[in-house]
C-alpha cells in the first residue's frame, strides 16, 4: 500500500504553521501590548518573558516555508505572486522586530526608537499574516497552475479585517502568556486587560465567520453542502465555552488557564480554516495533489524531516522547561 505523501506533507506543513502561530503568536502579541505599558520596568519584564525563546519560535516558520517549497513547489508560483507585497512587508516587520530585540538592550538615547521598531514590526508582521490568510480564503485566480490575477487582489475589506483578527488573536495570546509568566501589579493589569481583549476577539471571530458564509459562497458550500457540517458544528460551541472559561479563570485568578484556553481558541479557528479549504492548498482550484512535487522528491524530503523535526520539537520543549517560572523586575535581562 503506497502512502499518500501529499496528505502526509499537508499534515506536516499544517502542523508547522499551527505551532508557529501558537508560539510566535504570543511574542508578537507582547509587541502589540507594548503601547499600553509605558513604564520602563514593565516593558523590561514583558520582553524578558520571551527573550530566551522568541527566536526558537520562528523555527517553525522556516520549517513550514521550506517544507512548502520541497513538497508543493507550485504554491510558490501561485500563492507568492498573489501576495508578494504582504509577504515582503511581513518579513520587513520580523526584521525590525528582531533588530529591536538585539539593539534596544544596548541602546541608551535611542531605546525609545527601538521600542517603536518592536511595536511596529510586531504589528506589521501580524497584520500581514492576516492579510495572506484572508486572500487565501477569498480565493486566488489560477489558470494552468499559474497566478493570473491582479497584483493587488490580496487587498480587500475581508482580508484587511482578517488582518485585524490576527492582531486581536496575538494580543490575547500575549496577554495570557504574561498572566502566566508575571506576578504582582503587572499580572493584575494583564488580568484586567484580558477581559476586553477576549471580548473583542470573540466579536471578531463572529464577524469573520458570518462574512465568510455570506461573502464567500465556495467556503459556505464546503461548510454546509459537502458533509463537513458535522465536523464544523462543534467549533463555535467550543469557542464560546473557551471564552467563558477565560472569563471564569481570570475572575478566579488562575494563572495558566487563560493562556491555555486562548491556545484552544486558536486551535479551533485553525480547524475551521482547514475545513474551509480542504483539500485545496490554494483555493479555489489547486488541490494538494495538483501542487505536489514528484513522489521521489517528497519521499526524500520526508526522510530528512523525520530526522530533523523531532530534534526541533525536543529543542523547543527543553528551552521552555529551562526557562519556566516567573519573570520579575530586576531579573537578569536579555543580552
Amino acid at each position: 500500500m503506497q502512502i499518500d505523501l501529499p496528505v502526509v506533507w499537508a499534515f506536516i506543513i499544517g502542523l508547522g504553521v499551527f505551532i508557529y502561530v501558537m508560539l510566535d503568536g504570543f511574542d508578537l502579541g507582547i509587541g502589540l501590548l507594548f503601547p499600553f505599558f509605558e513604564a520602563k520596568g514593565d516593558r523590561e519584564v514583558m520582553l524578558n518573558t520571551i527573550a530566551p525563546v522568541w527566536d526558537g519560535n520562528e523555527t517553525f516558520l522556516v520549517l513550514g516555508g521550506a517544507g512548502l517549497y520541497g513538497a508543493f513547489p507550485v504554491v510558490y508560483s501561485t500563492l507568492l505572486p498573489a501576495n508578494y507585497m504582504p509577504l515582503i512587508l511581513m518579513v520587513v516587520g520580523l526584521i525590525f522586530r528582531g533588530a529591536a530585540f538585539e539593539l534596544r538592550a544596548k541602546a541608551n538615547r535611542t531605546q525609545h526608537a527601538w521600542d517603536l521598531a518592536f511595536i511596529g514590526g510586531s504589528a506589521l508582521a501580524a497584520f500581514c499574516q492576516g492579510i495572506v490568510l484572508g486572500s487565501l480564503l477569498q480565493g486566488i485566480k489560477i489558470v494552468n497552475a499559474r497566478f493570473v490575477g491582479d497584483p493587488f487582489d490580496w487587498l480587500s475589506p475581508f482580508s484587511v479585517f482578517c488582518g485585524i483578527g490576527v492582531l486581536m488573536t496575538y494580543a490575547t495570546l500575549g496577554c495570557g502568556w504574561l498572566i502566566l509568566k508575571t506576578d504582582g501589579e503587572l499580572q493584575r493589569k494583564m488580568r484586567e486587560l484580558m477581559r476586553p481583549l477576549v471580548s473583542v476577539l470573540l466579536a471578531t471571530i463572529v464577524i469573520v465567520s458570518l462574512w465568510t458564509v455570506v461573502g464567500l459562497p465556495a467556503v459556505a458550500q464546503r461548510w454546509f453542502g459537502s458533509g463537513n457540517l458535522g465536523w464544523f458544528l462543534p467549533v463555535p460551541i467550543l469557542v464560546v465555552l473557551c471564552v467563558w472559561g477565560i472569563f471564569r479563570s481570570v475572575r478566579l485568578q488562575h494563572e495558566a488557564m487563560p493562556f491555555l484556553l486562548t491556545l484552544a481558541i486558536c486551535f479551533l479557528g485553525y480547524t475551521g480554516l482547514v475545513i474551509s479549504i480542504w483539500p485545496y492548498i490554494v483555493p479555489p482550484s489547486l488541490t494538494i495533489w495538483d501542487a505536489s512535487s514528484s513522489h521521489s522528491s517528497q519521499l526524500f524530503a520526508l526522510v530528512g524531516t523525520v530526522i530533523v523535526l523531532p530534534i526541533i520539537l525536543v529543542y523547543n520543549a527543553m528551552q521552555y522547561r529551562v526557562f519556566r517560572g516567573k519573570v520579575r523586575e530586576g531579573d537578569a535581562g536579555y543580552h
